[in-house]
């Protein structure tokens, strides 16, 4: 008897943008004049910039320099120190050595230069808290840079950025809510840009998702990561042999199913260990896992620390090398600036 195709899977890219709500961590309006500099640290969130006037160079760790025009927008990589700039050799200043106006704790207006030529920018830190997201941002480059120039979706792009500047510079109820959403809008855009147009793209967890059936498997594990699933059971699902199935997903993941599927899991949790005070038995069984104890093994196994640790303090994750996900627990712009906190802003 001929086996049923697999259905295929809803659309990917779709299903992956759907996860990537952003939190606001910190935004910012500046305006600059020239000559100027500015150095960004290093923080485990990403940070996007939007020229809303003038011209600036985005200068990255490796020494290659993006000119960002009026209306661009670049998304820099978490884990990413860079510089913005009025010209490459001027001096760069510290974020936090700058004169600002508090507008609220989470939002700044930044005016630094030596008067010459005018550049205004909307600058901002947000977090990705969903696990599919974790999927996502590894796989981006250092820096997205969408030149709205050459953009097909120019008209709206521009109509969203003075949204957000006019926003800004409103100081409405509201206001910051308002911003993130819009921020939402494109940041996304930055990464379906990229997700369309770099062959890299194509590749890894993202490549997968197109596929037919392995696709439709990984949508299954990220919908029911409580399932007891097996090699077999998800073979099934999609229609293949036991043998074809767990060759296949590992030569378009990168890593054999059952452990994306352990994997998955603990990011789960991580999420849930953030969010709510649901005891750990209780985790466990919502995992799928018989037990506490052989939850928090596999927890431990995978992300380095045990899942106790994620609530009794904030700290960095360092899973296993093999397994190539960066994740971040707690670690903000404050965090980063140490001392310097975004309070002195």
């Amino acid at each position: 008897m001929r086996r049923a195709e697999a259905p295929a899977p809803v659309d990917p890219l779709g299903a992956a943008l759907h996860f990537l709500r952003m939190s606001g961590v910190f935004y910012c309006r500046a305006e600059f004049s020239a000559p100027w500099a500015l150095v960004l640290p290093a923080v485990q969130d990403c940070q996007f910039h939007v020229v809303t006037s003038g011209r600036c160079w985005l200068e990255t760790g490796d020494g290659e320099h993006r000119l960002l025009q009026q209306g661009d927008l670049a998304l820099v990589r978490r884990g990413e120190g860079h510089r913005l700039s009025s010209d490459a050799d001027v001096p760069g200043a510290r974020i936090d050595q700058l004169d600002h106006e508090q507008v609220s704790d989470r939002y700044a207006v930044v005016r630094h230069g030596g008067g010459g030529a005018a550049t205004s920018l909307i600058c901002g830190v947000v977090s990705f808290d969903h696990p599919a997201a974790y999927e996502l941002l590894r796989l981006l480059p250092t820096v997205i840079h969408v030149e709205v120039s050459s953009s097909p979706q120019t008209a709206w792009i521009q109509d969203t950025l003075r949204f957000i500047a006019a926003e800004a510079k409103s100081s409405k109820i509201g206001g910051e809510t308002v911003i993130t959403r819009l921020a939402d809008i494109l940041v996304i855009q930055a990464i379906r840009s990229w997700i369309e147009e770099d062959p890299g793209a194509k590749r890894g967890w993202l490549g997968a998702l197109h596929d037919r059936q392995i696709g439709r498997a990984i949508f299954l594990i990220q919908g029911d990561p409580a399932r007891g699933w097996t090699l077999a059971s998800l073979a099934r699902e999609v229609s293949m042999s036991r043998s074809a199935f767990s060759a296949r997903f590992t030569e378009l993941v990168g890593e054999p199913a059952m452990r994306y599927v352990t994997r998955w899991r603990m990011q789960v949790a991580i999420t849930w260990l953030k969010d709510d005070r649901t005891g750990l038995s209780e985790l466990a069984g919502r995992l799928g896992y018989q037990s506490e104890a052989a939850f928090s093994r596999a927890f431990k196994r995978i992300m380095g620390v045990p899942p106790g640790s994620i609530r009794a303090a904030a700290q960095p994750l360092n899973p296993d090398p093999s397994q190539g996900i960066p994740v971040e627990v707690g670690l903000s712009m404050d965090d980063a600036l140490g001392p310097a906190r975004m309070d002195l802003f």
